[in-house]
């Protein structure tokens, strides 16, 4: 009897799990049809479309077909069906991003210690998550929750009756040696699984959640069954209850350290003193959920990059993270800085062959990677700041106290190291030259806030230490932009004494939902009509740009621990400067707060003072970028050369997030070539002309 109920619920279980599955994935493909309608009736979306193509952060780790959950413990009637669904889902084939049929990765430098180190720190990440995501989940099966509880705790009950009884010395052996057997054979695997990118979507949660309540369900039924039809077992089981409390008070099983492990002796043992054993703790419905947490510093030594990062405090007390990839000896040295919501992951999220960070330190250059204030983790040497507080600051900021922090450190440890390496530096600095060479590649808002930075830095008479500015879609000016933009400028402009004191600054707000967004941006690559349909959407707020804004958001710097922001000021700041069709600095409303930061009832207008320039420009446009559209990048090469600044300009057939987020060829090509225009100093030149007159006598004595 009892193996026939048995199979029963074995059998309901199996059917209960299939029937749920396939109606959520049918509620997707559902879904996923509807939006594939919807996008047939949007216009352009054709050119907005072509930016899908390769948007995950490379090197990507393929998984199995199947979903992370149905390795272990599934029938083969389930894969089956499953396997089904996969290959007779064609009605999107159309709109795939071509992603699947990737081939082989391009080779790195990375080592198989490298591989592994990663894996760990992957792991490590995927096991970290917050009460918060608990809560949500346990939320999601509230009414379970409520049928299970009393089960529950009678079973919990049971166990702890059960465990108190004495194992014998084989079965405890045994025991033992699965425990042991089992704990290395997921040591083996579990290398290769943490190397995959395993990152599940909101979609494949919720088949988690599901398989997950049906077990406990159908589990709590076959042990009461259990029970019912063995009338005494449970009849021993209760006396052995009623028998145990009359004792317990008296018993003491098993000496509990402070630490929180078991002094335990194995009968048989050559070595009869107790050991300890760790308490093994029940595992938690949220450690198997799992986001893409890397960092920038995951990306680099993951490909086998050397990796620094350095802690860099601003004049007034923000902490900010300069990261590197070393080259200690070099004496050329270039400087990134990356754009509005964005980070130094931007210049690394191409792999080892599209990204211009790894382009330029195999050149031979020091790469140090800027990030601007304004992460959501609110990095202060004031740790009771306030939230208004914190996110008070605007461009003038960013240019005239991040940058120079940032700057004067890559100053302090290239003097430092040379000094190291090169002992023949102390003539150049006794000459006031500087032992090395610095360029900076800025994209976007980091364009902006570099001019802004050698402008000051002139009128204040202090040294900037660049030899060469290579500025990509800068901004600075944005008349020339779409309704959209306009709309906000004057909300901005209109609604900001009310905005300001509600909103100091646009983030997602809380740890769940920065998860959930994450996730979501892995459905919309599952589901790719879905994405296409979220990606013309987006393209429409910002003009038509045809940059791939879904992509964006699945990279790991918007991940559930922190996420780069923008202060209500800084979007002030541009709509500012938009409304003024003038390329100035923040304006604080009244002519008094003005002349007592500027020495001038107005903001100074950095456009006309380009005139303090004195290192070469190379502007870079994008013909497709509806975000700072080509007419405004020519207009800071029109005004610059007014100013008899050393500038070059140029144009390419790209949006506005391609020139970081997409893998150009092109692009780098033109970069690293204005890079190596940048003249040498002169220790490098009497260095090269040594070297060369060295090679010359070793052929004299050949030939």
């Amino acid at each position: 009897m009892q193996r026939i109920v048995d199979n029963a619920l074995a059998v309901t279980k199996e059917s209960v799990k299939t029937v749920t599955y396939e109606s959520l994935n049918n509620i997707a493909r559902c879904i996923n049809g509807v939006s594939a309608l919807l996008l047939t009736l949007l216009p352009g979306k054709a050119n907005i479309l072509e930016g899908l193509h390769g948007w995950e952060l490379r090197p990507t780790f393929r998984g199995p077909r199947l979903p992370r959950w149905m390795h272990n413990g599934v029938s083969s009637f389930n894969e089956f069906i499953h396997e089904l669904s996969v290959d007779s889902d064609t009605s999107s084939l159309e709109y795939s991003s071509g992603e699947d049929s990737d081939g082989p990765l391009p080779p790195s430098p990375s080592s198989q210690s490298s591989r592994l180190s990663w894996a760990s720190t992957s792991a490590s990440s995927e096991n970290h998550w917050t009460e918060w995501i608990t809560f949500i989940l346990w939320w999601l099966i509230f009414p379970l929750r409520i049928l299970l509880w009393i089960p529950q705790y009678i079973m919990s009950l049971f166990f702890k009756r059960s465990s108190r009884t004495p194992a014998s010395p084989r079965r405890h052996q045994h025991s033992s040696r699965h425990r042991i057997s089992k704990t290395n054979s997921s040591k083996d695997h579990d290398v290769p699984n943490r190397t995959t990118d395993r990152r599940r979507g909101v979609i494949e949660d919720l088949h988690l959640a599901i398989e997950i309540a049906i077990e406990a369900i159908f589990d709590f039924f076959h042990k009461a069954t259990h029970l019912l039809l063995s009338p005494s077992e449970a009849f021993a089981i209760l006396l052995s209850w009623f028998s145990s409390s009359s004792h317990s008070p008296k018993e003491n099983h098993g000496d509990v350290t402070d630490d929180g492990t078991v002094q335990t002796a194995t009968l048989g043992d050559t070595d009869p003193s107790p050991t300890e054993r760790p308490i093994e703790r029940p595992t938690r419905l949220y450690n198997s959920m799992n986001t893409d947490t890397r960092t920038c510093q995951d990306v680099i030594t993951e490909l086998g990059y050397p990796y620094e990062a350095i802690r860099v405090v601003t004049s007034d007390g923000y902490v900010l993270v300069l990261e590197r990839i070393p080259r200690r000896d070099a004496r050329k040295a270039v400087f990134l800085q990356h754009g509005v919501l964005d980070s130094s992951m931007g210049w690394v999220s191409n792999g080892v062959v599209g990204s211009p960070a790894f382009a330029a330190y195999d050149q031979g250059y020091d790469v140090f990677l800027g990030n601007f204030r304004g992460l959501v983790s609110r990095d202060h040497v004031n740790k009771k700041i306030s939230s208004k507080e914190f996110w008070r600051y605007s461009i003038n900021e960013h240019g005239t106290e991040d940058i120079p922090a940032m700057i004067e450190k890559i100053h302090e440890i290239k003097t430092t190291e040379l000094k190291l390496y090169q002992p023949s530096i102390d003539d150049e600095e006794s000459n006031q030259e500087e032992p090395y060479k610095l360029c900076a590649i800025c994209h976007s808002l980091g364009g902006a806030a570099i001019l802004m930075y050698v402008i000051t830095r002139k009128i204040k008479e202090k040294p900037h230490r660049l030899s060469r500015l290579i500025l990509l879609s800068p901004a600075g000016f944005h008349e020339d932009s779409n309704l959209g933009f306009t709309i906000v400028e004057y909300i901005f402009l209109f609604i900001s004494p009310v905005l300001a004191r509600i909103v100091p600054a646009f983030y997602i707000p809380t740890r769940f939902f920065r998860m959930l967004l994450n996730k979501l941006a892995r459905d919309f690559h599952n589901y790719p009509a879905l994405g296409g349909l979220v990606q013309t959407l987006m393209s429409y707020v910002v003009g038509g740009d045809s940059s791939n804004w879904v992509g964006v958001l699945g990279l790991p710097h918007y991940n559930m621990n922190d996420m780069p922001a923008v202060s209500f000021r800084v979007a002030q700041h541009l709509a500012q400067i938009k409304h003024s069709g003038k390329f100035r600095m923040y304006d604080y409303g009244s002519r008094s707060a003005n002349m007592e930061v500027y020495g001038s009832p107005e903001p100074l207008d950095l456009g006309e003072s380009y005139k303090f320039i004195d290192v070469p420009v190379d502007l870079v446009a994008g013909r497709n970028d509806k975000v700072i559209r080509s007419s405004m990048v020519k207009k800071h090469y029109n005004l610059m050369r007014d100013a008899e600044v050393d500038v070059s300009f140029n144009e390419f057939e790209y949006a506005h997030l391609d020139f970081t987020f997409s893998h150009r060829e092109e692009l780098l090509r033109y970069v690293m070539s204005r890079l190596l225009l940048v003249k040498q100093t002169p220790v490098q030149q009497r260095q090269t002309s040594q070297k060369g007159m060295k090679l010359k006598k070793k052929k004299k004595e050949v030939q």
